[in-house]
C-alpha cells in the first residue's frame, strides 16, 4: 500500500539529506530513471493544491494525449489533481504564453511543443524558450522521407539526385508553412546541399491529408514523422526511405537514417513539460524526478507502443540545454528558407 503525503512529510526530517540526494540534477538524455517515487520529495510543502497543466494544442491530438497520459500519473505521485486545459489559437502561441505567465510556485506548469523554438523567429510572437522553466522532455518523433510504394527512388540519395537534376519539380507536404515538417524539408536540402526552395513545398491541414494527397499522386513526399504516416506504410501504400534521426527507429528498423545516406542531419517534434521561468528549484527537482519515473515506467512504454510516440527523455538541465540548442538550429535553417520576416 501507497504511503500518504501525510506520512511521508512526517518522516521527512530523518531522510531530507538523502531525499534532496535522490533528486539531484544530471543534464542528459542518459541519466538513470528513478525508481517510482523513489527520493522524490525535494520540496516538503508542494503541492499545496492543484495542479494545472496547459496544453498549446487542440484536445484529442497527439500532445494533448500525451500530456493527458503524463498528467494523470503525475496526479498519482503527487497526490493531488492535475487539471489538463487546452489553451489553442495562435499556432501555439497563446498556450505557450498561458504557461509563461502561469504562477511561479508551481501550481501551473504546461507542455511545451518544439514550436516553442519557431514562433519568434515567424515573427508570431516575442515568447522565446528564455520565458520557460524546463523540468523534463518526456518524447520525440523525428521526421521521415515518406513516398508512394510505386515511387521510383529506392533510397534518399536517389530521391535527392532526381531533386537535383529536376529543381522544384518535386512537391512535399505534413503541415502549414513554416511548421515543423516544412522546416525539415528545407533543412535537408541545405544539408544536402541544395537550395533550401528545391523541393516545393505545398502546405496541408496536417500530417494526416498529406498522407493522402501522397497516396493519390497530389505530391510526391511526405516530410512528417513515420509514426503519423505508419498506417499507409503498414499497408504497402507507402515507404519510407528515410528517418531524420541519429539512430534508427524501433518501429522502423529497416529505415536508414538521413545521416547513413550521407545527409548530416535531424530534424524533429519534441513534447516537455516546463513551467514559467523563476521556478524554485525544489519543485522542479521534485516534478523532474517524478517526471524521470513516470517516462521509465511499464505503463508509459505500453501508451508508446499503442500510439507510436517516441520516448526522449531529458531531464530539466538536459531539457534546458536542449531548448536553446533547438532555438538556435530553428532560427539558422528558417532564416535560410526565408520563413522569417
Amino acid at each position: 500500500m501507497l504511503m500518504s503525503r501525510r506520512a511521508r512529510m512526517a518522516i521527512l526530517p530523518a531522510v531530507l539529506a538523502l531525499v534532496v540526494a535522490g533528486c539531484g540534477g544530471g543534464g542528459g538524455t542518459g541519466s538513470a530513471p528513478q525508481a517510482a517515487g523513489a527520493g522524490c520529495d525535494a520540496a516538503p510543502n508542494y503541492p499545496r493544491g492543484p495542479v494545472e497543466m496547459i496544453v498549446p494544442w487542440a484536445a484529442g491530438g497527439g500532445t494533448d494525449s500525451v500530456a493527458r497520459f503524463v498528467g494523470d500519473q503525475l496526479a498519482k505521485k503527487l497526490d493531488t489533481q492535475v487539471n489538463v486545459v487546452n489553451r489553442t489559437g495562435g499556432s501555439g502561441v497563446v498556450g505557450h504564453s498561458a504557461i509563461a505567465a502561469g504562477r511561479k510556485d508551481g501550481s501551473v506548469i504546461g507542455m511545451a511543443t518544439v514550436e516553442l523554438t519557431m514562433m519568434h523567429w515567424q515573427g508570431l510572437t516575442d515568447l522565446t524558450y528564455e520565458k520557460f522553466t524546463a523540468i523534463g522532455m518526456v518524447n520525440s518523433d523525428p521526421a521521415g522521407l515518406t513516398v508512394r510504394a510505386d515511387a521510383p527512388w529506392p533510397d534518399a540519395q536517389a530521391l535527392l539526385g532526381h531533386v537535383r537534376a529536376n529543381p522544384g519539380a518535386t512537391r512535399a507536404s505534413g503541415t502549414g508553412r513554416g511548421g515543423i515538417w516544412d522546416l525539415a524539408r528545407a533543412g535537408a536540402s541545405i544539408a544536402a546541399g541544395l537550395p533550401p526552395d528545391s523541393i516545393r513545398w505545398v502546405p496541408s491541414e496536417g500530417a494526416a491529408p498529406a498522407l493522402q494527397e501522397l497516396v493519390a499522386g497530389g505530391i510526391e513526399l511526405s516530410t512528417a514523422s513515420l509514426v503519423e504516416n505508419q498506417t499507409m506504410i503498414h499497408a504497402g501504400r507507402a515507404k519510407a526511405l528515410a528517418v531524420m534521426a541519429d539512430e534508427r527507429l524501433a518501429k522502423f528498423p529497416d529505415v536508414p537514417t538521413l545521416k547513413e545516406q550521407g545527409v548530416d542531419f535531424t530534424m524533429s517534434a519534441w513534447r516537455g513539460i516546463a513551467g514559467p521561468a523563476g521556478m524554485p528549484e525544489p519543485v522542479v527537482k521534485e516534478l523532474s524526478c517524478h517526471l524521470d519515473a513516470i517516462v521509465h515506467s511499464p505503463e508509459y512504454a505500453e501508451f508508446l507502443a499503442k500510439t507510436g510516440f517516441g520516448l526522449a527523455w531529458r531531464d530539466a538541465a538536459g531539457f534546458g540545454a536542449f531548448m536553446a540548442e533547438q532555438d538556435a538550429q530553428k532560427g539558422q535553417i528558417m532564416k535560410a528558407a526565408g520563413l522569417t520576416p
